[in-house]
C-alpha cells in the first residue's frame, strides 16, 4: 500500500478514519462533562494541554496502528513517532484545547494521512456539533452530520463571496509578541473593508468552515502540521485555495496557512506581505 495507494483504497481508509475520529470525539465529549480545570498543564505561555488531549491521542494512535500498521506518526502530544515510513498519520487529538477548557465551541479531532508532501486523507470531527468533515485526494470534500444511526451527508463547496462581502477568520496564535504587528495590520486592513472578522480558536475548524462556505478566508501563523494538515486537504477538495503566508502551495512543512474561497486570497496575501 505504501507504493501505490489508489483512490478506492483512500475512500475506504477515509471511512475508517471518520469512525476513529468520532470515537475519539465521543471520549472527549464524555470527559468534558466531568472535566476539571485543575488538571490542565501549560506547555508554553497560554498554550495548554490536558489529560483529555493525551487520552484522545492514545485512542487514535492505537486504532490507526491497527488500520495501517506500516505508517508512522506525527502527533501533537508526542505519543508516537516515525523513522523512515513513507506514510505518516498527522494527528491533533484535540484542536482548540483552550476552547475545550472553557466549554466554548468549537473544538475538534483532526487526522490526516500524508506521503511526503502529499496529503492523501483528511478528517476533522467537530465534537459539539457532531459534524464530520472529510476528504481524500481527488475524491471531493464532504460533511456528515449526526451519529452513525442517523446521518446527513453533503458535498462541500467553498463560497463565492468577494473580499468586500467576506467573513474572515484572522486567528491569534500563542506566539503573541511575534504576531502582534501582523494581527494589528490585518485587523486594520480588513475591519470595515470586509463583512466582518472572527476568531474561533481552532485552526482545523477554521479550515473546515472555509470548505463549507461558512467562512470566506482564514489566515494563521505559528501553528503545527497537526493543526492544519487535514483541513487543508478538505479546503482544496472543496474548490478552495491553500498556501502559506508567502503564497506557496508547498506549505506542508511550514508553520503558516492561508485558506480561502480563491476570491479573497490575493487580498489576504497582499496584506500579509506589505512592509
Amino acid at each position: 500500500m505504501e507504493k501505490n495507494i489508489e483512490t478506492p483504497n483512500l475512500r475506504r481508509l477515509t471511512s475508517a478514519v471518520c469512525r476513529i475520529a468520532r470515537s475519539a470525539g465521543e471520549y472527549i465529549a464524555k470527559e468534558r462533562e466531568k472535566f476539571s480545570p485543575e488538571r490542565v498543564e501549560r506547555k508554553h505561555a497560554h498554550d495548554y494541554v490536558s489529560y483529555v488531549d493525551k487520552g484522545s491521542e492514545d485512542l487514535i494512535v492505537g486504532a490507526l496502528r491497527q488500520l495501517l500498521p506500516e505508517a508512522g506518526f506525527i502527533t501533537e502530544e508526542g505519543s508516537a513517532g516515525h523513522t523512515d515510513e513513507q506514510l505518516l498519520w498527522v494527528i491533533d487529538p484535540l484542536d482548540g484545547t483552550t476552547n475545550f477548557i472553557h466549554n466554548y465551541a468549537p473544538y475538534a479531532v483532526s487526522i490526516a494521512l500524508i506521503r511526503g508532501r502529499e496529503i492523501l486523507v483528511g478528517v476533522v470531527y467537530e465534537i459539539t456539533a457532531c459534524e464530520t468533515y472529510y476528504a481524500w485526494q481527488g475524491g471531493g470534500a464532504y460533511m456528515m452530520v449526526g451519529d452513525t444511526g442517523r446521518t446527513i451527508i453533503e458535498q462541500l463547496k467553498v463560497s463565492r463571496q468577494p473580499t468586500e462581502d467576506a467573513l474572515l477568520c484572522l486567528q491569534l496564535p500563542y506566539n503573541s509578541e511575534a504576531y502582534k504587528p501582523v494581527a494589528r495590520h490585518l485587523i486594520d486592513t480588513f475591519y470595515g473593508r470586509s463583512a466582518s472578522i472572527r476568531m474561533i480558536g481552532s485552526a482545523a475548524m477554521a479550515l473546515c468552515y472555509v470548505a463549507a462556505g461558512r467562512l470566506d478566508g482564514y489566515a494563521e501563523q505559528y501553528i503545527g502540521q497537526w493543526d492544519y494538515m487535514a483541513g487543508a486537504l478538505i479546503v482544496a477538495e472543496a474548490g478552495g485555495q491553500v498556501t502559506d503566508y508567502q503564497g506557496s502551495t508547498d506549505f506542508t512543512c511550514g508553520n503558516s496557512v492561508v485558506a480561502t474561497n480563491g476570491l479573497t486570497h490575493a487580498a489576504l496575501l497582499e496584506a500579509l506581505n506589505e512592509e
